[in-house]
């Protein structure tokens, strides 16, 4: 199984979005739903999810290349992509993206950077500082425990 990039995780949820139903994803959505998935996976498998850095932005966690991607689109909606290739991910991981997704999709952007702005990965990284991956894993053990 080729390991993913942070692309591939933002296109799963990308994917994941009924516009008919109104639902849309920005570039601030998206930077903490990757976020997320990325501590969710470090605190469940020990390792990361994908290779990229999170570093830590005045609005929160954000994935640098993911960002430059997706910066064209500005405050607006990310358009779904199209055939997205779901073979990539295993059973395991398309649960955790699920999961993620489930409880952090349903979040305005701005409530989603009010959430990681009150986590020490956020709050204890300098500005523009790289979030540790063992600060993540750590952290988000402690959400496991609380969390089911």
């Amino acid at each position: 199984m080729a390991e993913l990039t942070c692309r591939d995780v933002a296109d799963f949820f990308l994917a994941q979005v009924d516009e008919e139903a109104g639902d849309n994803i920005t570039n601030l959505k998206l930077q903490k739903l990757v976020y997320y998935a990325q501590g969710f996976h470090l605190a469940m498998h020990g390792g990361p999810l994908f290779p990229e850095e999170i570093v830590a932005w005045a609005h929160g966690p954000v994935v640098p290349e993911l960002y430059r991607g997706y910066k064209a689109f500005g405050a607006g909606a990310i358009p779904r992509p199209a055939g997205v290739d779901f073979d990539k991910y295993t059973p395991r991981v398309r649960e955790l993206l699920d999961e993620v997704y489930a409880v952090y999709g349903q979040f305005s952007a701005w409530k989603l950077r009010d959430l990681t702005h009150e986590e020490p990965p956020w709050k204890d990284t300098p500005t523009n500082g790289t979030i540790p991956k063992e600060s993540l894993r750590d952290y988000f053990r402690t959400r496991l425990v609380n969390h089911g």
